[in-house]
């Protein structure tokens, strides 16, 4: 984050607070190349690609590695390997996964200094095992208990809390921190060390019990047990969540992620269609219990006129993160603006998952099947504005395209407007004009 030179313990905790969200992920439904099938025994071949090009005409002083004007760049990323089941008769079923993934970064690297462009890297990105009990427990439903093990994912509701372990930092902040770029396209997303228990299926009432270790210098290495407990229909999902941190590497750790050790956290969602399939309601409300305590939670309701030409959605939603709340492992997940709040501001340009007040308004059109148009307008502001100031508007543009199920296309345009430029409180060089950015995300799927 850019705050005043002379306030450097708060930017420890302003930088975690946006790490913590992550770059924007943009996840399709991964085609498989079929190399065996029969009955539950099955071995697939998996490739997902992400291409990205970008250009914004400001920098941002995040890093204290950019300096005023434009830079553009380019990112890659592929996931790549196999994922299978071995069927156990009436004992259940194993499956697993193991896949690599090669990312880099070209160019001047991102505005905000995350990455500097010639960033590479090919490591394990998922190593994991699981059994599933089929119908041997009648009472918990076919696959009502669900054991997994390894390096694996893992998102509780829409992200708002957990959404895997998604921040791929590059070379800006050193090589100790490095994952290799990708930043934006952000493709590494898998906890190092994972044991999670899912209970009672897809329906009625079910729960996840996990412990979650990150593999990731920027989260300093963040361990953390969860429950959470949910009732699932087809209208409704009303949901609790605990969150206990047990430990972070304090070599590594900023003041805020130090009280991630001992944090008791509390979390009720719901989600609603009210019985109108044309309505959208969602909220969460959360509350962290450590040294700092904090809390947050949002509102969201959206209107699909169903009957109109393309079918046109309308959505309005108010967040609000305390002073002090840390984000976790919060990240993209429902598309644009969740959890990414602005790609301008959410990616580059401020801390706005915490201490931070954010209305949006957002518009999406469906001209065609393979086709979808979106305007997002975001009024951020920051909500104590002693330490930095990094409140504005933006208003982003975007298309997604699919013409087949092996490709995806978003060209997106984004204006950007700071209150305040670096020096004044805010981030961005060279004063707070409007900054026009622009991307093209293209995904692939074999």
């Amino acid at each position: 984050m850019s705050v005043p030179k002379n306030n450097a313990s708060h930017v420890g905790s302003s930088l975690v607070s946006l790490l913590a969200i992550s770059a924007s992920l943009w996840v399709g439904q991964a085609q498989a190349y079929e190399l065996y099938s029969q009955g539950d025994d099955t071995l697939n071949a998996e490739v997902t690609t992400y291409l990205g090009a970008f250009k914004s005409q400001k920098s941002y002083n995040q890093m204290s590695n950019r300096e005023t004007g434009s830079v553009s760049w380019q990112e890659a990323a592929t996931k790549y390997g196999f994922k299978g089941s071995y069927g156990l008769g009436s004992n259940g079923l194993l499956y697993g996964s193991l896949k690599g993934i090669s990312t880099g970064t070209w160019g001047d690297g991102d505005p905000a200094g995350w990455s500097i462009g010639g960033e590479r890297r090919t490591n394990l990105e998922e190593a994991y095992l699981g059994w599933k009990s089929a119908e041997l427990f009648p009472i918990m439903g076919k696959n009502g208990v669900d054991l997994s093990l390894g390096r694996q994912g893992l998102v509780i509701g829409d992200g708002f809390i957990i959404k895997n372990d998604g921040f791929n930092m590059g070379a800006g902040g050193g090589n100790s921190t490095n994952r290799g770029g990708g930043y934006y396209v952000g493709l590494r997303q898998s906890y190092g060390e994972t044991a999670i228990l899912r209970l009672g299926g897809t329906q009625g009432w079910r729960s996840d019990l996990a412990w979650l270790k990150s593999a990731n210098p920027i989260q300093a290495d963040t361990s953390l047990a969860l429950f959470n407990l949910e009732h699932v229909s087809s209208d409704s999902t009303f949901a609790f969540l605990y969150v206990h941190g047990l430990d972070v590497n304090e070599r590594l750790a900023s003041a805020s992620q130090l009280q991630r050790k001992d944090l008791d956290q509390y979390s009720f969602r719901v989600k609603t269609n009210a019985g109108n399939p044309n309505v959208f309601l969602s909220s969460e409300l959360t509350y962290q219990d450590k040294r700092q305590d904090a809390h947050a939670g949002y509102g969201e309701a959206g209107y699909t006129f169903a009957d109109l030409p393309w079918s046109p959605t309308l959505s309005y939603r108010y967040v609000r993160y305390s002073e002090h709340y840390d984000p976790l492992f919060s990240g993209f997940y429902r598309g644009y603006g969740t959890w990414v709040q602005g790609e301008v501001a959410g990616n580059y340009a401020g801390t706005f998952n915490s201490n931070a007040a954010i209305q949006n308004v957002g518009l999406k059109l469906k001209p065609a099947a393979t086709l979808k148009l979106g305007a997002q307008v975001f009024d951020l502001k920051t909500v104590n504005t002693r330490n930095y100031d990094f409140s504005g508007r933006e208003l982003d543009l975007f298309a997604e395209w699919t013409p087949t199920p092996t490709y995806y296309i978003s060209p997106m345009l984004g204006f950007y407007k700071p209150n305040k430029a670096a020096g004044e409180g805010g981030s961005q060089l060279g004063g707070d004009g409007l900054n026009t950015y622009l991307q093209l995300m293209v995904g692939i799927y074999f």
